[in-house]
């Protein structure tokens, strides 16, 4: 005699708890990951970011020639740089964080239309022998790239921006003998009163 099938399949084993409490972690941390900002700005770096151009500006100003000027001006672009990138990645690191995070990736892909025009104007400037218009466009660029990448970072990051267009506005009409002194109000001090700000208020 055959022996006798259930018509119901018998259920198939269910995922385990471990499995499925994984899988909600994933989830919730992509989403938040996703909905977050940029936190990962440097405070600390910001203020030595800050502190060097300083010196950049004093050393720029007194320059002998133009070509060295600007040669002054873009190795404290390219230091900045890389302070701004070892502290963003120390303060990741100090809060388990990752930087290539969705909103830094948002951060830097909003900045980037404003150093990529930075860099191509410089050169066509100073081919064209038009130093003295570079200061400005270097600050009003730069306010533009950080307050678009503002909205992807926390809430002082475009108040920092908009405090560096409103120089730039400034600069676009000052005589040329202040230059220096405009570089060194922006990428100087501006650079170190939001880094402690930004390091007091969000560590780092």
């Amino acid at each position: 005699m055959a022996a006798v099938r259930p018509i119901r399949r018998e259920p198939s084993e269910p995922t385990s708890l471990h499995v499925q409490a994984m899988d909600n972690l994933r989830f919730i941390r992509s989403t938040m990951e996703s909905a977050g900002s940029f936190t990962a700005v440097p405070g600390q770096g910001g203020v030595l970011m800050g502190a060097t151009a300083l010196f950049a500006a004093f050393a720029a100003h007194l320059s002998v020639n133009p070509r060295v000027w600007l040669e002054i001006w873009i190795a404290e672009a390219l230091l900045a740089l890389v302070i701004g990138l070892g502290f963003s990645y120390r303060k990741a690191m100090q809060n388990s964080t990752p930087l290539l995070s969705k909103p830094f990736r948002r951060f830097v892909l909003a900045v980037a239309p404003s150093v990529f025009a930075g860099a191509l104007l410089t050169f066509f400037f100073y081919q064209r022998g038009l130093n003295q218009l570079l200061p400005a466009m270097w600050l009003l660029l730069y306010g533009a790239g950080i307050t678009s990448g503002g909205a992807f970072a926390v809430r002082v990051v475009p108040v920092m921006g908009m405090s560096f267009l409103a120089l730039g506005s400034v600069a676009t009409l000052a005589p040329v003998r202040f230059a220096d002194l405009l570089l060194a109000i922006g990428f100087g001090g501006f650079h170190i009163v939001f880094g402690w700000v930004i390091a007091r208020r969000y560590g780092g």
